[in-house]
């Protein structure tokens, strides 16, 4: 229902704008935050499940690394047709489908028994997914103006951390039961996947597409948030085809940093239950709960990190510190001795964590330097290229730890791709 009370402020002034920007925020925003939380739990699910499908059906850890992997395979191929998709029809119908459509599948994981399903399975996961995050992005930049959009993004993408505080201590109860002769990890593929097709269906009715369909907002802020939106478009960006956004060196270069700090992030989120389980020795649901520490902190940083960057207007050097710390931090787990407190150790995994908080910033760079049609297929096509380090490492992390049976090569890899990614960002241009 609109807000009646917006007429009683001149639709010029400065408080009948921040009305408008809170009344949008407070709609969208946590909305969007839940169903990003369980993005993310359905995702990385697989990691949690590790422990007891290990243990109940004999996979190696290759086997998990090529599982976790191939979920990028199609999630790759079908990021920038997803994106495209997003812009030209709408982004309200795709954020519902892909939702109902990624919760059956991870649903259905439940039922794997061997790696070819466990691969399948995840191969179609990749592909219900793929249209989600890029779909997001757009979607913020149809509602949120230039100096709100970090900040925006960072209290949507906080739901990645989120999800692993809340969904750690729960994976590891669920894990350490067993209902109905059905195996713990099992049910967590189960319990995950539902709410994700309730949501889904949630969203169809709930979100509008543009400012101009939205009841929920006066004819006055639909106007004002509209023409704000259009003056901050960047006129001297045109659109282009795919074929030139290929060619264009300021996005490759924004997709080479996304693919090296994916690389060290997604090995980090696969890995680090199993890296905390081997060294604690701890039970499954004590490693969930300690699990959650490193991502609380992570979470905090996200939002400090993207309320400063706001502040400041500053996007490079926000997103390249949190890369230096996750750098330091997988640096001192790898020369740690094998003696160290668990405390510390837990120190050291939550700096690595840490360069996540590089997310919410760095991805309000494409839509401020590019314009709306460029940006979408720039999205697209920058996370698609960085989600090929979603592939790579899981499987090299992996492959790496099978060979030398240590984890100290896969983390020195990490440790250099955070450094790059890092030094990459602060080399990226600041305008169009």
């Amino acid at each position: 229902m609109p807000d009646l009370r917006s007429h009683a402020i001149a639709p010029s002034s400065a408080e009948f704008g921040n009305r408008t920007r809170r009344r949008i925020a407070v709609r969208l925003l946590p909305f969007l935050f839940v169903l990003y939380i369980f993005n993310y739990l359905d995702r990385t699910s697989v990691a949690y499940a590790a422990i007891g499908m290990s243990r109940d059906l004999g996979f190696s850890a290759r086997v998990f690394g090529l599982g976790a992997g191939v979920f990028f395979v199609s999630y790759v191929a079908l990021q920038m047709p997803g994106a495209l998709l997003v812009e030209r029809w709408s982004a309200r119908r795709m954020i519902s489908a892909t939702m109902i459509a990624w919760g059956s599948v991870t649903a259905l994981t439940g039922l794997a028994h061997t790696p070819v399903q466990l691969y399948v399975a995840r191969f179609a996961l990749g592909a219900a997914e793929a249209a989600f995050f890029p779909g997001i992005i757009i979607y913020l930049s149809h509602w949120f103006i230039r100096e709100d959009r970090a900040k925006a993004t960072s209290d949507f993408m906080a739901a990645i951390p989120l999800s692993f505080v809340i969904g750690s201590p729960i994976a590891g109860w669920i894990l350490s039961h067993k209902w109905f002769a059905v195996e713990g990890w099992r049910w967590l593929f189960i319990l995950e996947g539902m709410p994700a097709i309730l949501l889904g269906a949630v969203a169809f009715f709930y979100l509008a597409d543009w400012p101009r369909e939205a009841s929920w907002l006066a004819p006055a802020q639909q106007q004002w948030i509209g023409e704000r939106l259009s003056t901050e478009e960047p006129h001297s960006a045109k659109a282009i085809s795919i074929r030139q956004v290929l060619g264009s060196r300021t996005i490759l270069l924004l997709a080479a940093v996304t693919f090296l700090n994916y690389f060290e992030s997604y090995s980090f989120f696969f890995w680090f239950p199993t890296m905390l389980k081997r060294q604690s020795g701890l039970s499954d649901f004590n490693v969930g709960l300690l699990g959650a520490v490193p991502y609380l902190a992570l979470f905090i940083g996200m939002q400090v990190n993207g309320l400063l960057s706001d502040r400041s207007r500053e996007r490079h050097w926000h997103s390249a510190v949190p890369l230096f710390i996750a750098t330091a931090g997988f640096l001192g787990l790898i020369t740690q001795p094998r003696s160290i407190p668990l405390s510390l150790s837990l120190l050291f995994f939550t700096m690595a964590c840490m360069g996540s908080a590089y997310l919410p910033v760095f991805w309000a760079i494409p839509s401020e330097i590019l314009s709306k049609s460029t940006a979408a297929a720039a999205i697209g096509m920058i996370n698609a290229v960085g989600s090929v380090a979603g592939f790579a490492s899981p499987y090299l992390f992996g492959y790496l730890n099978t060979r030398t049976r240590s984890f100290s090569a896969g983390l020195c890899v990490l440790m250099v791709s955070a450094l790059a990614g890092g030094l990459l960002i602060l080399f990226t241009p600041r305008r169009a």
